[in-house]
Formats: structure tokens, sequence, C-alpha cells
């Protein structure tokens, strides 16, 4: 079984009178990608800047890798980089020269700099843009540049703060798949914090969903549609055929709450399990049941699930 590389107990965090973060138990591990959601003012920045031990909670615990992020910080540090939303850059100095230099604020040594760098820019995708000054880079490119930046202390645990936002198409895909690279290749624990629930479920291998500082809902993109389907007792069937008569046969069937046609596909929804009804109303009818099965629900929707009202 993978061990736990994030762990948080109770973690809250006040500015003044605002409770930015309210009580976060959370468990990252080792060697996943974690996608952690919200809206702006949810809480996701700081709870990156108190796991990176860049500010203190109020109260409650949290470990990165096995250590304390307040008594510790300097060795979470170590261990574990961030990429700021909006990161800063030097312009004038080139992607190469931006590389030593973060490593030298790391303290490495010359020459494991120098190769770092090098094999870094190759990771990201920068080699030949390696003498090339930043202030000539796209976003994209400056967002690839961040990674290495990262990457440079050869960290357990990468936190990136919204590190697709802003990009186009090609630029988002270019970073999802240096990401998922790295995952798979370092066996790199990545923690995403982002609102665009689209690259998130193309990248993420479980979530979070932080609402108003507290985590609302936690699990695999998977587990989490199963329950939502479960609670709206939503069965999902793919005929051979439909007919008007077939739907409104479903319809009057008692327990039945309502009845979607998307193409050879009817969304039954319950108020009670009825699927036995439901699937020998469609045999009477003489169609043949492709497929049967809760509704899959896109992240999207799993999310805005969780930020209803009543929630």
């Amino acid at each position: 079984m993978p061990q736990p590389m994030i762990q948080t107990q109770e973690l809250t965090k006040y500015y003044g009178d605002v409770k930015a973060v309210d009580h976060l138990d959370l468990t990252v591990y080792e060697g996943e990608i974690y996608g952690f959601l919200g809206p702006n003012g949810a809480g996701k920045t700081t709870t990156l800047l108190m796991l990176m031990g860049l500010t203190v909670p109020t109260s409650g615990t949290a470990t990165v890798g096995g250590y304390d992020i307040v008594k510790d910080s300097r060795e979470v540090r170590r261990i574990a980089g961030l990429l700021p939303e909006g990161a800063g850059y030097y312009e004038d100095l080139t992607a190469k020269q931006n590389l030593k230099y973060i490593g030298q604020l790391n303290d490495l040594p010359t020459p494991e700099i120098e190769k770092r760098s090098g094999d870094l820019l190759k990771v990201v995708g920068l080699a030949k843009w390696a003498d090339t000054k930043v202030e000539k880079f796209s976003r994209g490119m400056k967002q690839r540049l961040g990674i290495a930046e990262v990457l440079i202390k050869e960290p357990k645990v990468a936190f990136f703060d919204e590190p697709t936002i802003g990009l186009d198409p090609q630029g988002t895909k270019e970073i999802r798949d240096v990401l998922i690279g790295l995952n798979k290749e370092q066996r790199l624990t990545v923690f995403i914090s982002s609102h665009l629930l689209y690259e998130v479920q193309q990248t993420c291998q479980r979530v979070g969903i932080i609402r108003e500082g507290k985590l609302t809902a936690a699990d695999t993109i998977d587990n989490l549609s199963y329950r939502l389907a479960r609670k709206e007792k939503m069965i999902e069937f793919e005929l051979s055929e439909i007919s008007p008569d077939l739907i409104q046969e479903i319809k009057n069937i008692n327990g039945v709450t309502s009845v979607d046609r998307e193409n050879h596909k009817l969304y039954v929804h319950m108020e009670r399990d009825k699927s036995r009804e439901v699937s020998e109303t469609i045999m009477k009818h003489g169609a043949t049941i492709l497929l049967m099965k809760p509704k899959e629900y896109s992240l999207e929707e799993i999310f805005l699930e969780y930020y209803k009202e009543e929630v």
C-alpha cells in the first residue's frame, strides 16, 4: 500500500476574523496526482502555503513527507516544491541561468546544478531554448520553466497552484503531459490546486473539493460519480430502439419520477430502485438492453452538486 505523503488533521487558518481554512482533514498518498478543487477564495492557496511551511496554521497539524509543517518547516521545503499562480521569472536571464540561480538558492553543488539544469530542460521540452532569454518566452514556456525550477532540488512532492490557467489548448496539453510523465517516470507526488475542472479530470487520480475552507468531498472521480448516481437514483439504459410509447410506459411505473432521452440512451430517475420493472417494460416493447448502469457524472456535474446551497 502507498504511504501518505501529505496528511492534515483539523488544519485551520484564520486571517483576522476570516476563517480561510476550516478543520481540514486530508490525505494524499505517495506517487499519486491529487486535484484540489474550489473557486477563488475557497481556501486552496492558503492550504498550499501552510503545507509548504510558508504560513503558520491557527490550529491543527499537518505533515509532508513525514515532517511537521511547523516544527520541521525547513525540511518540508527541502523535500517539497511549489509553483505558485503567476510565478515570477528573471526575464533578462536565459532559461538555463534561471535554473542555475534557483539551484544556488537551494544550496546545490555547482556540478549538480549544471547536470540537473540540462536534464530538466529536456524533460520540460525547453532544451533548444536553454540559452534564450525568458522575456521571449510564451506563457506556456514560462510555466514549463517553472516546473523545471520546482524540480531542480529533486523534491518528493510538488505543489502546483493553477498550473494551466491562461494557457491555450496546446500549452495546457503540454503542461498536462509533463506532469503525468513526471508522475509515472519518477513517482513524483503531484498536488494540483485548480478550478479548471476538465483539466483536473484529465490529470488527477483523486480529488478533494473545498468550499469556504471545508473539505466537502474526497475520493476518485469514479467513486464520487457512483455515489452521486446512487443518491440521485438514476440508471442509464442504452437500447437498440426507443419509441415514445416505451418512454411513456416507463414514466407510468410507480416510483419512476422522470425519464430523459439522449439518442439511444434513456436516463431513468427513480424514488426507489425500479430497475427490474423498467427492464421488463423495455423487453416487453421488443427493445434490447445494450447497456445498463448508474449514470456517469462529469467532474463538473459532481462539483456543482457539492456546491449547491444546501450542501
